[in-house]
């Protein structure tokens, strides 16, 4: 299934949503028209029980450039108010990733260019980082006098440390896919000829897995960066009794037994 939006190509493939950013001629920059459309697909996706997996993409060689600058500009020289603009902007982009991060289905970032701005931003909200070998990452905000939205002061410093967090925030040198994942900032790194192929095999293979399994796993994981020990394992002694009484759980064990591989579609 294929939809039409402004500045995105959506299509649905066998229990995969891809959402490609496509500003190509501003290397996917994200404008305001972009982040209600990021918004919009993401409630599709959430709600869609055919889709099992997203993936977040661009077209051409940018993921994503980060807000468009020259959006900003303009409203500074027509308006002299550019907070007003940055506040709907970022409100939008915010509720996008708060979608992403709540959504029960996984969520791969597939980077295959430069990620910068809210792109990277939305990159480290994303389940899943895979990324071209051609990809790079700038956080890019301060080189315009611009502290960083997109829950990036959040995510950032839990995946590289406060000290990593503050230099990548205040140097803004760009870092490139293998530094990426020594990081931790991606998961894998794949050559640039194989990266859609790979990026398919990887979330085909999570639309057949336990897609609720998956969603209750992604719930508490996002959890337990806030909660105490105690809390945290009790959630999992609630979540994986809960899970036990689910379909999921009654094929995937019945698979087990019979010696073949579980079926998650079947009961989900």
């Amino acid at each position: 299934m294929e939809s039409s939006y402004e500045t995105l190509i959506f299509e649905e493939v066998d229990g995969v949503a891809w959402i490609r950013m496509h500003r190509p001629e501003d290397l996917n920059a994200l404008n305001l028209p972009m982040a209600k459309e990021l918004c919009r697909v993401a409630a599709h996706c959430t709600v869609e029980k055919e889709i099992r997996a997203v993936v977040l993409t661009g077209t051409d060689r940018a993921f994503c450039a980060g807000g468009d600058v020259k959006d900003m500009a303009e409203e500074l020289e027509t308006s002299g108010r550019p907070d007003l603009f940055l506040r709907d902007l970022a409100m939008y982009l915010h509720a996008f990733v708060a979608e992403v991060c709540r959504m029960p289905k996984p969520v791969i970032a597939a980077v295959n260019g430069i990620a910068a701005g809210a792109g990277f931003s939305m990159s480290l909200a994303c389940d899943l980082g895979l990324a071209s070998d051609q990809a790079r990452f700038v956080m890019a905000y301060t080189n315009i006098g611009l502290v960083p939205v997109g829950s990036s002061t959040y995510t950032l410093r839990r995946l590289v440390g406060p000290g990593n967090a503050m230099e990548i925030v205040y140097l803004n040198k760009p870092i490139g896919a293998r530094e990426a994942l020594d990081l931790g900032l991606v998961n894998r790194v794949i050559p640039a000829d194989r990266f859609e192929k790979e990026v398919s095999a990887v979330a085909r293979k999570l639309a057949d897995g336990p897609t609720r399994t998956y969603g209750r796993a992604k719930a508490l994981v996002r959890a337990g960066l806030s909660e105490t020990l105690e809390s945290q394992m009790e959630s999992e002694r609630q979540g994986i009794a809960l899970s036990s009484l689910q379909p999921e759980f009654r094929e995937g064990v019945t698979a087990f037994v019979e010696k073949r591989k579980a079926n998650f579609r079947s009961v989900s």
